[in-house]
């Protein structure tokens, strides 16, 4: 059984994906088959909600990696928003969330006017 659920809701030119539960070996490519598709519409904003995602491994940072890659080829953009910690800690590891979109709670909090 997978421990993961994936829904779309559809916004004009944005997607919102929902990811709950765990991404790992097991359930990496079902987010995969349907996260990719999405990337690749040109203009596309796709943001993910990864709130209710308690557990990320290599193989879904893969994914979100192939995810990011096939974003900047076909002119979309993809968000990752209200990263737990736990999980925001993979991304500074790898140094993947200086390249991505990556941002948590406390960054959605608050007001983007620097200057």
């Amino acid at each position: 059984m997978l421990n993961l659920t994936i829904d779309v809701a559809d916004e004009r030119d944005v997607k919102y994906v929902q990811v709950t539960g765990e991404i790992d070996v097991y359930t990496a490519s079902a987010l995969k088959e349907k996260l990719i598709p999405l990337t690749e519409k040109k203009g596309q904003i796709v943001k993910v909600n990864l709130a209710n995602t308690t557990y990320l491994d290599s193989t879904g940072l893969g994914v979100f990696i192939h995810a990011y890659k096939s974003s900047e080829e076909h002119d979309s953009q993809l968000q990752l928003t209200h990263v737990r910690d736990r999980i925001l800690r993979l991304f500074k590891v790898t140094g993947l969330h200086k390249i991505m979109d990556v941002s948590t709670d406390e960054d959605e909090g608050k007001e983007h006017n620097d200057g």
